[in-house]
């Protein structure tokens, strides 16, 4: 997709006071690296005195690999907005989460809507690797979306038996759009349904949380307008955070959600689209 701009400035006051990037199909390559040229535009944004955070769907534990790549330590909103992650100090700052009896109630309705589904769900402890109880619990038999898994497969009741900031579905015969249509009438005062991929995963948050909710909580503490905000993004669940912002961009490899939600339309992930806009502010 050729690169696409509006002529707009966050808060038309200059540049941006705060930038916030998606990481999987954004921040980083096909091959999950951090290019020289993205480094360093993420750099010159902290040397600026900006503030630059990361906001995705991944977990804590997983933000590790992507601090170390960008020689930084930023405040993270992970997923999906239900957790606030000081990566400097590898500290769960708060989370939201669904309740068990929400819980209970949710994958009921899954498991009558999306025929055969597995299930899943995300909880944090105080730190990344919290090892006090398994993070990543998931039903026997649940096939992972991602490559390197790092489920625990338990029961179906141990799944549900306490709160999580993340309920997971799972079917792979199906789109995650089609899996999205089919239950988010029926949960929307349970929970607010997304996904990060369309390979037949779905993902509920409790209701009100996405990245644009954690993206304000950070924001709070430093003072920062959402119209001072520039936000990266590729999928539906950056949808929230891209409209919120003042300056709300698409990758060139995004969803359509992604794209009509934008303002602009970069170059692809491969390619630094990331980079080549900071570098008209930060350069």
């Amino acid at each position: 997709m050729q690169p696409t701009q509006r002529p707009v400035t966050p808060g038309e006051t200059g540049r941006p006071r705060l930038v916030a990037s998606d990481v999987d199909g954004t921040l980083i390559d096909h091959h999950e690296r951090v290019t020289a040229r993205t480094k360093a535009a993420v750099h010159a944004v902290v040397a600026a005195g900006d503030t630059f955070v990361l906001s995705t769907g991944r977990p804590p534990r997983w933000i590790g690999p992507i601090v170390e790549q960008l020689g930084h330590t930023p405040m993270a909103v992970c997923a999906n907005g239900a957790v606030i992650y000081d990566s400097e100090n590898d500290v769960v700052v708060s989370a939201r989460t669904l309740s068990v009896t929400d819980l209970a109630e949710l994958a009921a309705l899954a498991e009558s809507l999306i025929v055969g589904c597995g299930l899943a769900v995300e909880r944090v402890g105080r730190s990344a690797h919290d090892a006090a109880t398994p993070q990543f619990v998931s039903s026997p038999g649940y096939e992972h979306a991602w490559l390197n898994p790092d489920n625990t497969e338990t029961s179906s009741e141990e799944v549900l038996s306490a709160p999580a900031v993340k309920l997971l579905i799972r079917q792979s015969s199906m789109t995650s759009g089609d899996m999205a249509a089919a239950l988010t009438s029926h949960v929307e005062h349970l929970a607010d349904v997304t996904f990060s991929t369309d390979n037949g995963l779905i993902e509920l948050s409790p209701p009100g949380v996405s990245k644009a909710s954690g993206l304000l909580e950070i924001a709070r503490t430093l003072g920062i307008d959402a119209s001072e905000m520039i936000a990266f993004g590729d999928m539906p669940n950056d949808v929230p955070m891209l409209t919120m912002v003042g300056h709300g961009v698409a990758m060139g490899n995004a969803h359509p959600a992604a794209i009509a939600a934008a303002d602009e339309v970069t170059t692809s992930n491969a390619d630094d689209g990331v980079a080549r806009v900071l570098e008209r502010w930060w350069s």
